[in-house]
């Protein structure tokens, strides 16, 4: 039920989001629109319009003349979309509020409007890419790693294309003594499965745990490439390299070799000399595993790829995600959820949502720049960028670890304030150094990244701050 009291929690959004959108609306609104923005809501799994408040910040209602006969816009939408939307009416004391209630599509099936397919981007509506109808039309239906990857073979060949072995130490068990008994545990994890004395290797098994990738037909553009350049652009490549055992058999391998490719700083202390890589290896760790785990493995042609350069490393991965960047510190979804579980069984990935949380930490303890999360329309890239003093960071760079500062916080229980984040930046507790911060503060504050925990509070310095999602 939508009442007075929901629309005015909602007025207190910085912006829109993925289940929310403001329209002014004040005399009228395009009909066909309206139908647009319906199925557009039904693809990503429901929400809500609200017409009769200002679309700029800071929300207010204005109220709306559009559709007075509500009966009959309900009817519209049904008689043509072939769903039911929810339409309530709204008695605010500033104006008239309609809110269209919209359900989210069937599993497996987009909704359309005269055979276009449309979502959401930002404020505008666009038709959805082919790859997010065919991730929508897969949904229900047997994923890539429930298939086989090969053929019916024997017991010995299964040994023979799977580390085995290293499974086992993976999962701190002792290699069994018979062969039914190691086959009996890979069919159990479902990387193996049998019939009629015969095994097929899914292709779980196969990117988890093969010796080589390349054995195996379905998943040999798996890969992992890793390409170091000279510089901070592609114009000079150094070497490239291919990981090619499996995701589990071969993280350590896929963790050292990147390692031993990046720069370390030479720290000298009271008795000896100490080399510090300039990236956390945790943070390499977590990121790699997120790439992995989170790739779109039913898009062909490409694979994870590692791009060092002089200046960051980029983190790529086929497929855009599933949650939008901003709420990866916050939410969690995994495309491939069987081979999350195992990994994170296995103690390669984090617990569920906490390993971005990580990231975030060790980031601003080692006092590197935030790291940056680019999407294309077919990849995710996440970067991390080499120490650059605060100095010469630039407004993105300030702001990216300003809101992500503030959902570490958030997530811990804490709040940020502007000594906290003056502190991330390790800048002086002086007035010139608190008045630069509080301009960062205030600019995220503006973009609607973060919002006040209080916004009754007069104080700007003692101010808390949390999330515009909070």
């Amino acid at each position: 039920m939508i009442t007075i009291e929901t629309l005015e929690g909602w007025l207190s959004t910085p912006h829109e989001n993925e289940r929310l959108d403001f329209k002014e609306a004040k005399q009228q609104y395009d009909i066909t629109k309206l139908l647009r923005y319906c199925v557009a809501f039904a693809n990503e799994l429901g929400g809500h319009l609200v017409l009769g408040v200002s679309d700029e910040r800071p929300r207010k209602v204005v109220g709306t003349q559009a559709f007075l006969n509500v009966g009959n816009v309900k009817y519209q939408i049904l008689n043509k979309l072939h769903f039911r939307v929810e339409v309530y009416e709204l008695q605010h004391p500033d104006g008239r509020v309609l809110v269209f209630e919209i359900p989210s599509r069937p599993i497996g099936k987009p909704q359309e409007l005269d055979g276009a397919y449309w979502m959401r981007s930002g404020e505008s509506l666009v038709p959805m890419t082919q790859d997010q109808l065919k991730r929508i039309f897969a949904e229900g239906q047997p994923n890539f790693l429930n298939h086989d990857a090969t053929s019916a073979i024997s017991s010995d060949e299964v040994v023979a294309l799977l580390d085995v072995q290293k499974f086992f130490d993976l999962i701190k068990l002792p290699l069994p003594a018979t062969r039914d008994a190691i086959l009996n545990r890979l069919i159990s994890e479902k990387f193996v499965r049998s019939k009629n004395n015969e095994f097929f290797i899914t292709n779980l098994g196969a990117i988890l745990l093969a010796k080589d990738l390349r054995n195996f037909e379905s998943v040999n553009r798996k890969t992992v490439r890793i390409i170091k350049y000279k510089d901070n652009n592609k114009v000079n490549t150094e070497r490239e390299h291919t990981i090619a055992k499996g995701y589990a058999v071969g993280f350590e391998d896929l963790i050292d070799y990147i390692n031993n490719q990046l720069p370390a700083n030479e720290m000298i202390g009271k008795a000896l000399r100490e080399e510090v890589r300039m990236y956390p290896e945790l943070v390499i760790r977590e990121v790699m595993a997120n790439a992995l785990v989170h790739q779109d493995l039913d898009l062909t042609g490409s694979s994870v790829m590692v791009e060092i350069y002089s200046d960051r490393i980029e983190f790529t991965n086929p497929g855009q995600p599933l949650i939008k960047a901003e709420r990866f510190v916050d939410e969690y979804r995994s495309r491939n959820e069987s081979l999350a579980d195992v990994m994170r069984r296995m103690g390669i990935c984090e617990a569920k949502g906490s390993g971005i949380d990580k990231v975030v930490f060790n980031t601003e303890l080692y006092q590197l720049p935030a790291h940056d999360v680019r999407v294309t329309t077919s990849h995710t890239t996440v970067v991390l960028f080499s120490y650059k003093e605060f100095r010469l960071m630039d407004n993105a760079d300030r702001l990216r670890a300003c809101y992500l500062h503030c959902c570490l916080k958030y997530v811990s229980n804490e709040r940020m304030t502007n000594q906290s984040l003056r502190e991330r930046f390790k800048l002086e507790d002086t007035r010139a150094k608190s008045a630069i911060v509080s301009q960062i503060i205030a600019a995220s504050v503006e973009q609607g990244e973060i919002k006040p925990d209080d916004p009754g509070s007069a104080s700007k310095r003692y101010a808390k701050y949390v999330p515009y999602w909070a």
